[in-house]
């Protein structure tokens, strides 16, 4: 699995949110944010991020909280109307991972990641993982998985 370091730059975004266990349900948070970017008209160069809040090993699956992201422009204004949230995404160092976007290829990273992570000379940070997708997926099969690091 190529992986790369890279500092991610903090970012004003737009999210939904969903609480529950994760699963399918979040690829509908997903589907919904991307239905309202593209009558927003920002899905076309779009960031998106899907961010998993909790870890499932140490919260309960109903309090699992999902973000679907999309990166905004410093100057887009969000209309009061619209049922979205706005916030900041943290920046900082994250082990860049790039996988191919399927349950099955993502699933195998997230069980690879940690000890590479070690294997690296690097520690989680506290920041939440971030699965980082560009483009369309019909042109781009792939995402970025970007694991928040600090150096041993």
């Amino acid at each position: 699995m190529k992986c790369k370091v890279e500092t991610i730059p903090p970012y004003r975004i737009a999210y939904m949110r969903r609480v529950g266990p994760y699963g399918p349900a979040n690829v509908e948070v997903m589907e919904e944010l991307k239905k309202w970017a593209k009558e927003k008209q920002l899905l076309e160069s779009a960031i998106l991020f899907a961010i998993p809040q909790d870890n499932p090993q140490t919260t309960a699956p109903e309090s699992c909280r999902f973000d679907a992201c999309i990166v905004l422009s410093a100057n887009y204004q969000l209309d009061d109307a619209d049922s979205i949230c706005e916030g900041e995404l943290a920046g900082g160092d994250y082990l860049v991972f790039e996988v191919k976007h399927t349950a099955e290829d993502i699933q195998r990273a997230y069980a690879e990641i940690f000890p590479a992570l070690h294997s690296k000379g690097y520690t989680l940070d506290s920041k939440p993982i971030l699965e980082k997708y560009t483009g369309d997926i019909t042109t781009n099969p792939y995402c970025e998985i970007c694991v928040p690091v600090t150096t041993l």
